[in-house]
């Protein structure tokens, strides 16, 4: 996540209301169509690169199964060839020498079947359908990571947008503090101490507005690279997400439901059908064969037609123990996976309670800072009403001011917190994707390109023009 980083760790945004004090910064020009966070989610699910790819992979993982199913079909081939034969001879009974010259011509049309394989072929072909649907469980885990990231660059701009106006507020109050003290020593009320001081913060203020503006533009950029295109007038995000509170439920619905999860379930059932394949594979084989050729003498009247079927069985009797050694491989890849399962659970579950710690902490931290504000806001005037009485030095007024921008500044960070916490525990518990928040899109049907291909058609098919134009449409997208 980190996409923003503004100074003291700061990478959040305002989600209602707005400092009173603070001016308002534009992102773009006056007039632009207010953008929400719904328009970024949908512009990020419609532009990412990163879900493109994945979603190629998946369709690669389902040309997977056509080919594991192909080997339960039947196989034609043919062969054709033109031969021109050179020589001359002699036999022992006629001395004369004659040509033995010759064009031929042959064809053959070769035609195989499995009959019997032990079940080899449909354990490969199971395996290749449970690994499609981890691959598409992974995609779901992208999705959401995408999703997540483009809310973090939303409010990023935002925050980072709400801090250059903090800024500028900060330098205007600090520049009235300048004149007021330059003021105030012209008739000997401070010294020249109070002035340098004052001159030292203002510039202090000018170096951490040009730091905010430079953060500013950076996220911009990270905008532009996760939505597709440069920020429009953004508005504040809507209402907050409804979460479960408890956090024992929300960790039992994340271990029914998270992506990652379901896709490492997948994949162990894949490599338990890939132990029972390797078995299998040790075992005869039965085919059905069946040939028709013809040879034809281009240069004389002589040809001849064969044709052939018959059923063949075989199998290995030894291979320096490369098939036991097979079993032992998908054998040791099935431990690796359940291994992995019990990781992948609990690493699910340890981030469903991380996720609701930060939200704990920015909901607390959001609650304290506004009473942070109130305090600082009155401490900043009530320090500068005695500072013209006499009763306060400037440098009291500095460290009031200063106190105020704190406590803005934690204000901002821990609003913004409290959106990003907000959404990450939807991640957390798998229900960040563009279906569950009803996102305005054509959702990607990780269905349609499967059912075309599964059983390997033709291209000249009903069901190969159907796939064809799919994959022109995917091309164009």
């Amino acid at each position: 996540m980190g996409i923003v980083k503004i100074k003291g760790g700061i990478r959040r945004m305002m989600a209602q209301t707005i400092l009173v004090s603070v001016v308002a910064f534009s992102v773009t020009a006056p007039g632009a169509r207010a953008e929400t966070l719904a328009d970024a989610l949908v512009s990020a699910y419609k532009t990412s690169g990163l879900l493109d790819q994945n979603r190629a992979l998946l369709r690669a993982a389902d040309e997977d199964v056509a080919l594991a199913a192909a080997a339960l079909k039947p196989v034609i081939g043919w062969t054709a060839s033109i031969t021109q034969s050179l020589g001359r001879a002699r036999s022992a009974t006629f001395p004369t020498i004659s040509d033995t010259d010759a064009l031929n011509a042959s064809g053959s049309l070769i035609a195989e079947q499995l009959l019997y394989d032990f079940g080899a072929s449909a354990f490969g072909t199971e395996a290749a359908k449970e690994t499609v649907l981890a691959t598409r469980e992974t995609l779901v885990s992208i999705e959401q990571d995408v999703l997540l990231r483009a809310v973090e660059a939303y409010m990023g701009v935002i925050e980072a947008a709400e801090f250059v106006d903090l800024r500028q507020n900060n330098l205007r109050l600090l520049g009235q503090e300048l004149r007021a003290a330059q003021n105030r020593f012209e008739v000997g009320e401070v010294t020249r101490t109070d002035v340098a001081l004052a001159e030292a913060q203002l510039a202090n203020a000018q170096s951490g507005l040009a730091t905010a503006k430079g953060n500013f533009l950076i996220a911009v950029e990270e905008f532009r690279s996760i939505i597709g295109r440069p920020p429009g007038s953004l508005t504040p995000p809507p209402q907050l997400p409804d979460i479960a509170s408890d956090l024992e439920t929300a960790k039992a619905l994340a271990v029914r439901r998270h992506p990652a999860l379901r896709a490492v379930q997948h994949r162990v059932s894949a490599a338990e059908l890939q132990i029972r394949r390797a078995e299998a594979n040790t075992k005869p084989t039965v085919n059905l064969q069946g040939a028709i050729s013809a040879n034809e003498a281009l240069d004389s009247n002589a040809f001849n037609t064969s044709a052939s079927l018959g059923i063949n069985a075989g199998g290995t009797i030894y291979a320096g123990g490369a098939q036991p050694a097979s079993i032992r491989r998908a054998q040791a890849l099935r431990d690796s996976e359940r291994g992995n399962l019990h990781v992948v659970r609990r690493n699910i579950e340890q981030n469903v309670g991380n996720a609701y710690a930060r939200l704990a902490s920015a909901r607390a931290t959001l609650a304290a800072s506004d009473g942070q504000v109130r305090a600082a806001r009155i401490a900043f005037r009530g320090v500068r009403e005695e500072a013209t009485l006499g009763a306060r030095t400037t440098l009291d007024v500095l460290d009031a001011e200063q106190a105020l921008l704190d406590a803005e500044a934690t204000r901002i960070s821990a609003q913004s917190q409290l959106y990003v916490a907000s959404y990450a525990v939807l991640s957390s518990v798998g229900q960040l994707t563009a279906r569950a928040l009803g996102l305005p899109v054509q959702l990607y049907d990780p269905a349609e390109y499967y059912n075309l291909v599964k059983d390997g058609p033709s291209k000249r098919s009903k069901q190969g023009a159907q796939l064809d134009q799919v994959l022109q449409r995917l091309q164009k997208n």
